[in-house]
């Protein structure tokens, strides 16, 4: 199995640019998710890979076969490259029964009839679809549907799997059920796949790396614990969870630390930038790493409970900071409104805030 590479791709639509010079690896048995939201250019990357755009710039290739070169002027074809694709609509034929709708693709190459039954029957067998393979797409559920459009872009066994949102279409229950199957059936089958989603969590949950992609470009890629855990720009740690924010002027810069110091608080955090004293600042902190203290002390900002929400594992609860809103999961004393929140130094990272 050879990889998938794409170098510094350009495409723009008029004069609105869409990517700005993206390159990405796929190694072989790889999941990489392309996460970001709407607009960010993640489905046009897909598309550009498999060959439904047209990029102006870049090169695109599996090991030593190339797909695209616009040096070159190579462009071949999207039914030439051999890729899997699952769309987000999931684009089943509505007269075709399962089988067929599977057996589609390897009919169009001429996949003798033997092998052609064998194959189909083996993908509908890895996705749980054995027993439906004569119904239509309208007596399957949703999640049965998007099963078939899998095993559909899986039955030629294609080097690379392209994904775009394949789980959109579900809602969210049967998504995070689906998210779990659809992890497992790409480890058992030692798939090469990239997925586009715009759901963070998702993302997490399927890929061996994630790229996240910011109005066209890469603002930075990782394994799901390096992206949730050491974000490099403020962006990143905003894509990747649910936080506080704390904007400041910063009054000491030492050993990596800021101070930084708002209307009636201040705490010490983990740079993340270059930053001097005198800087306007943002200080940023995932909710599970907010604590509820038992008093003052150091790194602990005083506040006001507004109000709580029990969400089921856990109670969600809204403070006030002066004009800020700050949340955290915990229970709270019954009656009591002053509390402290401790904002621990290593998970309070200071962004340099933009202009």
């Amino acid at each position: 199995m050879n990889k998938l590479v794409v170098e510094n791709l350009y495409l723009q639509y008029g004069d609105n640019p869409i990517l700005k010079g993206v390159s990405m690896t796929l190694r072989p048995g790889e999941v990489v998710a392309l996460l970001g939201a709407s607009g960010s250019g993640k489905t046009t990357l897909l598309r550009s890979i498999a060959g439904l755009e047209q990029p102006s710039q870049g090169r695109v290739a599996i090991g030593d076969t190339v797909l695209f070169d616009s040096a070159a002027g190579i462009d071949m074809p999207v039914e030439k490259r051999n890729l899997g694709l699952v769309f987000q609509s999931y684009a089943l034929w509505p007269h075709k029964t399962v089988f067929d709708n599977v057996a589609y693709g390897l009919k169009l190459r001429g996949t003798a009839a033997a092998d052609l039954e064998s194959r189909v029957t083996q993908a509908l067998q890895n996705l749980g679809l054995g027993a439906l393979a004569k119904r239509l797409p309208h007596q399957l559920s949703g999640g049965q549907q998007q099963r078939v459009a899998i095993a559909r872009a899986l039955v030629y066994n294609p080097p690379v799997v392209l994904m775009d949102e394949p789980l959109s279409n579900l809602d969210a229950k049967l998504r995070e059920e689906a998210r779990a199957w659809l992890r497992e059936l790409i480890v058992r089958l030692g798939l090469s796949a990239v997925v586009v989603t715009h759901d963070q969590t998702e993302a997490m949950a399927m890929a061996d790396r994630i790229l996240l992609l910011n109005t066209g470009r890469i603002e930075q890629e990782g394994s799901p614990e390096e992206m949730y855990n050491r974000p490099q720009s403020q962006f990143t740690a905003e894509f990747m969870g649910s936080n506080n924010h704390l904007p400041g002027t910063v009054r000491e810069v030492t050993d990596g630390r800021a101070l930084i110091e708002g209307e009636g608080w201040q705490a010490w955090g983990a740079t993340r930038g270059i930053l001097k004293a005198g800087d306007a600042a943002t200080g940023v902190i995932r909710l599970e790493r907010t604590g509820i203290a038992d008093g003052p002390g150091a790194n602990r900002v005083a506040t006001e409970l507004v109000t709580d929400m029990f969400l089921g594992d856990r109670r969600e609860n809204l403070f006030k900071l002066g004009t800020l809103r700050l949340r955290c999961y915990g229970k709270t004393r019954e009656g009591t409104i002053q509390f402290w929140l401790e904002l621990p130094p290593d998970d309070f990272w200071v962004f340099p805030r933009a202009a």
